[in-house]
């Protein structure tokens, strides 16, 4: 989706979660940032003063803000809970009217599990 983005994600190996999306929303600011500083595109400065403008209310010193605070983590703890986020995820670009087959939408894992090319690397869930 243009303005937001879905995950179902884990944490492993001793991580926890919110220092994995602290970690990833920190890493994936700068390189959005970074990306629409050095690339072609026509919104730059709207973008740029947009990701600034976030920042006024911090108290720490920040020069932009591209991720909005916290995440909306739910435990899972059945199979038709995942199939119903799965479900959810994939089919939230058809509900916006962006595509007709949720596996048309590049950036979704439904290409994946539409068994297509995708440059995702998705885990397949196998759910019974």
């Amino acid at each position: 989706m243009s303005s937001h983005i879905h995950l179902l994600c884990k944490a492993t190996n001793g991580f926890i979660l919110s220092d994995v999306m602290r970690d990833f929303k920190k890493y994936t600011s700068k390189k959005i940032v970074q990306t629409i500083s050095e690339e072609p595109e026509s919104r730059r400065e709207w973008m740029l003063r947009h990701f600034q403008k976030a920042c006024i209310h911090l108290k720490r010193e920040q020069e932009y803000k591209v991720w909005q605070d916290g995440y909306h983590a739910e435990i899972v703890e059945t199979n038709w809970f995942i199939k119903q986020k799965i479900n959810y995820i994939h089919n939230n670009p058809v509900k916006e009217k962006i595509v007709t087959l949720p596996e048309d939408y590049y950036f979704s894992s439904a290409r994946n599990y539409a068994s297509l090319e995708n440059d995702l690397d998705v885990f397949i869930l196998v759910l019974f």
